[in-house]
């Protein structure tokens, strides 16, 4: 017991005023930015209508140049044919989207530079970010200041007898994000950082557009004779002019899935350990 005391007594001042005894172990934070969709709305990739993205994550370091992260995401995802002003087929169709996306992500950071918060000659990095993650949709728009969910409605013919070929997408669909970012040590607990990440989804349904209008007959009236929600939201373009929803007539690109991006500023929140220094 004496032995032990007498390391311990020996060991803990070490680790308080030696830099080497400092492990860092990994990091947690959070942070706010923006998101933007690219799809059959978007076409052009036009960085025109961010909209309000955030972030908490959590990341075990593997050295000083590797790390795994579990995140958290939510974006806000939306778009309008409106402001497709130099495609007049695309403003025509009038069609648009929004949608809140929850995710859970897995990504490998890798650090350009050595990272050690607390000591100056590394306390900064740039890095490249990449895994695999889950996210949750459910496209909605607008119609007479009501809010209906597209996926419900089967504007596409989804679940429809007469295009027994198109089942209900779900709203659970997966994405490889990309990304780079950098990383700055503000003092030995505590970092900021920024980073653009881009996801590849499996889905072309975000914006609720993907192959051809359908038939009309596929939106039955209301009880009262008057146009459903289904009809009036599958093809808009009444609202611009002569109707273009054609059965057959192309309303989006289904061999193009669509993708989104966030920007994020964040703050995280080291996590440290101490080891003793060895006697070599």
């Amino acid at each position: 017991m004496k032995k032990f005391v007498t390391a311990l007594l020996f060991c803990l001042p070490l680790a308080v005023f030696a830099q080497n005894s400092i492990v860092q172990e990994g990091e947690f934070g959070f942070g706010v930015g923006a998101g933007h969709y690219f799809g059959d709305l978007n076409t052009r990739a036009k960085i025109n209508r961010p909209k309000l993205a955030a972030s908490l994550f959590f990341r075990k370091n593997f050295g000083n140049y590797i790390a795994l992260r579990l995140a958290g995401n939510f974006t806000q995802l939306g778009y309008s044919d409106i402001y497709n002003t130099q495609n007049e087929y695309m403003r025509r169709r009038n069609l648009s989207f929004n949608s809140k996306v929850w995710e859970l992500g897995l990504q490998g950071d890798f650090n350009f530079y050595r990272f050690l918060p607390g000591e100056p000659d590394f306390s900064f990095t740039p890095y490249i970010t990449f895994g695999v993650s889950a996210f949750s949709y459910d496209p909605y728009a607008f119609l007479k200041g009501d809010k209906y969910y597209l996926r419900e409605l089967g504007t596409e013919g989804q679940g429809s007898a007469l295009y027994p070929d198109r089942k209900p997408y779900s709203s659970m669909a997966m994405a490889i994000p990309f990304g780079v970012g950098f990383k700055y040590a503000l003092n030995e607990r505590t970092n900021f950082g920024f980073e653009i990440v881009h996801r590849f989804t499996n889905t072309d349904y975000l914006d609720d557009v993907s192959k051809t209008y359908v038939d009309p007959a596929v939106f039955p009236p209301n009880p009262d004779g008057t146009p459903s929600a289904g009809y009036l939201l599958h093809d808009r373009s009444y609202e611009t002019g002569t109707p273009i929803g054609i059965k057959g007539q192309q309303r989006g690109n289904s061999q193009n899935k669509d993708q989104f991006a966030t920007a994020i500023f964040y703050l995280s929140f080291n996590l440290q350990s101490y080891k003793c220094p060895s006697a070599n």
